[in-house]
């Protein structure tokens, strides 16, 4: 049987989603860091597959200390893979970009304020990100403005 399809359909992942969603075929990564070889793109599409399991993470913890490994933070996507993998585990999610971050930090996703952060080689993730602008208005890279709002927020950071 011979099969042509003349709609290509908008929904369809890109081809560099398909390892990813191979992966992510046999369930819920449950290895840390299985995003980091993947670019930001990559990294993104990673993003997006967490998002469709937030509302199975089982109600918020607070307290704690959460480490983050900070070894392959390079780009916003990394930081925010890092992020929820140190609070909610591998393959959670915890927001995909600053704003849905913000929203996470209220609760509802699997842990809340306030708890411990030790954000482990920070020192990586501060240089990739010191170009990449966040708030114009008050001139703090990516990296400083979520630092920033988890503080806000209440949560210690403790920068390694």
């Amino acid at each position: 049987m011979d099969i042509t399809l003349t709609d290509g359909g908008g929904d369809r992942p890109s081809l560099i989603a398909r390892p990813i969603w191979e992966a992510w075929y046999q369930g819920v990564p449950m290895t840390p860091n299985q995003w980091a070889p993947y670019a930001a793109r990559g990294r993104a599409e990673w993003l997006d597959l967490t998002a469709t399991g937030m509302n199975d993470q089982g109600p918020d913890r607070t307290g704690g200390v959460h480490h983050l490994d900070g070894r392959f933070v390079t780009d916003g996507p990394g930081l925010h893979c890092a992020m929820a993998e140190a609070l909610v585990g591998p393959g959670g999610y915890f927001g995909r970009e600053w704003n849905a971050f913000k929203d996470c930090l209220n609760g509802g996703f699997g842990v809340a304020v306030p708890f411990t952060l030790i954000w482990h080689d920070a020192d990586i993730a501060r240089q990739a990100l010191a170009e990449v602008a966040s708030d114009l208005g008050k001139g703090l890279s990516y990296f400083e403005d979520i630092v920033q709002l988890l503080e806000r927020y209440g949560v210690t950071v403790v920068l390694q």
